[in-house]
């Protein structure tokens, strides 16, 4: 039986630029959030400074919910190679703790490449998902949340 899966991501906005994780497949560069799958026991906050840590290497401060989206893969780009995958994604605002500085962690995933921040006045140059994160950030986390995208990538 396929079950929905939670995960949170951390919105880390700092000077301008949006903290994201690197990826690369088949050669080509994509970006995520940081953050990811929470366990069973776990609680939200607790999957994403866990998962921050490991992609990231950065302790995190957890804030509000900004966004929440459905991601469906049978209806988007990646159907075949997410295999039938339900995800529901909880955005949160966050800072990064002390004067830690962003590097790959020991538990990245097998794709992750690296971490970079990202220029908000210049997301639209990336391939960032999910995508309506470009629109939704180019001038910093919107006062009117949290908002529900819906079923996006």
């Amino acid at each position: 039986m396929k079950r929905v899966r939670n995960s949170a991501k951390a919105i880390i906005i700092t000077d301008g630029k949006l903290l994201a994780i690197k990826n690369v497949t088949d050669g080509d560069v994509w970006y995520l959030l940081p953050g990811g799958g929470q366990n069973h026991g776990e609680t939200l906050v607790e999957a994403l400074k866990r998962e921050c840590m490991e992609e990231a290497s950065i302790k995190i401060e957890v804030g509000d919910i900004v966004f929440v989206r459905d991601y469906i893969s049978m209806n988007h780009e990646f159907a075949e190679e997410d295999s039938g995958a339900h995800q529901v994604e909880f955005m949160f605002q966050c800072s990064i703790r002390g004067s830690m500085q962003p590097a790959t962690g020991a538990g990245a995933d097998k794709w992750q490449t690296g971490v970079e921040w990202l220029p908000l006045d210049k997301l639209h140059e990336y391939s960032l998902y999910p995508s309506q994160l470009k629109k939704l950030l180019s001038h910093g986390i919107p006062l009117n949340h949290p908002v529900y995208l819906g079923d996006v990538n």
